[in-house]
């Protein structure tokens, strides 16, 4: 199999400031990338550019909230205008939810929509024309939550199962411009994406209740996307947890429905189900 290979490949990573995104930034940037990196955080997308310019990669942040259409926008033609081109687009911005529906404001479900969903959409739009010309690569870092709903996520899952379902018409429209769309599911990964997921009320729920330790870093992580694009492989499923939920959640769903259950009632005790 030949690798695409990504010397001198311009990278628009969204969501860059913690976790899988710049991970996957240094990743890329050694790889011989040139990398622009979105966020929302100012201090910490700061961070993000020292490492980045410690490691001597050639890189461009940009302050901005891709669930904002003109931030989109705005991060798109940033790139553009800096490096004349666009090839990989990796779609990474996105929060989590830890509640029950029951109690969820309605809010939350609207931010993980805007956020997770329609950031993806908003930025893939407008990288579109430039990925189509370079005939590159548009990914998803979605999650198994993508392809099982998990309790107390219904709005992450619901936004989740929109990427996916976005992305694989996209990437059939797509088939005669030889543009790739891979849709990516980290599984459980030590991420700070938990440590700010939204409570009931729409507050940062703030310390994981999940044992970090056991989870696939977000280096690992990043080193598998790298590859996964330079194969332009379809689909990504990390981890064996990840991948045993989706094969039995395609196979034996009923089963898979009281798993989930009986897995959620011993990770998160503190909820009633």
């Amino acid at each position: 199999m030949q690798l695409t290979q990504m010397k001198e490949r311009v990278v628009l990573i969204t969501g860059g400031t913690s976790g899988i995104g710049p991970s996957t930034a240094l990743e890329l940037g050694r790889a011989g990338a040139r990398v622009v990196v979105t966020g929302r955080n100012e201090a910490r997308l700061h961070d993000t550019a020292q490492e980045l310019a410690r490691l001597g990669i050639t890189h461009l942040t940009v302050r901005a909230d891709v669930g904002v259409e003109d931030d989109a926008r705005r991060a798109v033609e940033a790139a553009v205008r800096q490096f004349g081109r666009l090839d990989v687009l990796i779609n990474n911005a996105g929060i989590s939810m830890r509640a029950l529906f029951r109690d969820a404001d309605l809010e939350v479900i609207r931010r993980l929509m805007q956020t997770n969903f329609f950031g993806t959409v908003y930025t893939t739009k407008f990288a579109l024309p430039y990925i189509t010309s370079s005939k590159g690569s548009i990914v998803g870092i979605s999650s198994i939550a993508g392809y099982r709903g998990l309790p107390a996520r219904t709005g992450y899952s619901a936004s989740k199962f929109a990427m996916h379902g976005f992305l694989e018409a996209l990437r059939t429209e797509l088939l005669p411009q030889g543009v790739h769309v891979l849709l990516a599911c980290p599984g459980f990964t030590s991420s700070n994406i938990r440590n700010v997921a939204l409570a009931a009320d729409g507050t940062s729920q703030g310390e994981s209740p999940r044992d970090e330790q056991q989870m696939m870093s977000s280096e690992e992580v990043a080193r598998h996307l790298l590859q996964a694009v330079q194969q332009r492989r379809r689909d990504l499923v990390l981890t064996r947890q990840g991948k045993l939920t989706v094969f039995l959640n395609k196979w034996l769903p009923t089963l898979t429905d009281k798993l989930v259950l009986n897995h959620f009632r011993k990770e998160e005790p503190d909820f009633e189900l």
